[in-house]
């Protein structure tokens, strides 16, 4: 059996607390392997400008290129429509019944999961493991953690991570405004979102069709 770690999202763009939290989550859990899986229609963001697959993809592989227990898989990309996170468990879990599944996610998930699709059948097809963010305190997730053990029976691990407040929209404002990345994302990210001319254009047509 192997314990294998997922770390879902857009990764538009990836930044070094994706990095860090994969890597946080694969000491402390021991686990074999972290996969790396971008969404293709997460229903939340719906309505957000995300660039495309093959770019987000290529990023992946950048910022993983050098660590051989990362891994970029396509599995959401390649399905059509909404991408679920049950769903993508549920697939998981069906076609390597043999391995263990740890869902990596942020303190702000950890608060909004409970909206998700089928959040009974998420804690049932996997570990949740969370880490701090956006300044919520310790005590605070151990309560929520708490509330969605007794309403779900969720198996949640809190990491003992540093509390790291980057996000991927703060990174497109940044690159919007002429602002530097440097030291948020690996320097092989952020030459190839330059080379590429990424974000630039669509946050400046975000602001413009606002105003």
């Amino acid at each position: 059996m192997s314990r294998i770690g997922i770390m879902g999202g857009t990764f538009n763009p990836i930044h070094f607390a994706h990095l860090i939290l994969a890597e946080s989550s694969y000491e402390e859990l021991k686990l074999d392997k972290v996969l790396f899986m971008p969404s293709k229609k997460p229903p939340h963001k719906l309505n957000e400008n995300i660039v495309s697959d093959d770019h987000r993809v290529c990023m992946l592989q950048l910022a993983i290129q050098d660590n051989p227990h990362f891994e970029v898989s396509c599995m959401e990309l390649e399905r059509e429509g909404i991408t679920y996170t049950a769903d993508t468990l549920r697939e998981l879990n069906d076609n390597y019944p043999e391995d263990e599944f740890y869902f990596i996610l942020g303190a702000d998930s950890l608060y909004q999961i409970e909206d998700w699709w089928k959040p009974k059948e998420i804690f049932n097809l996997t570990n949740i493991v969370a880490a701090g963010r956006d300044h919520v305190t310790s005590q605070e997730l151990t309560r929520q953690a708490a509330h969605l053990k007794e309403l779900f029976g969720a198996r949640i691990h809190l990491l003992n991570t540093p509390n790291m407040d980057i996000s991927s929209k703060m990174l497109r404002q940044c690159l919007s405004n002429g602002k530097s990345i440097r030291y948020y994302v690996p320097d092989s990210v952020e030459q190839y979102i330059r080379t590429q001319n990424l974000y630039i254009e669509h946050e400046t047509l975000s602001v413009d069709l606002k105003g």
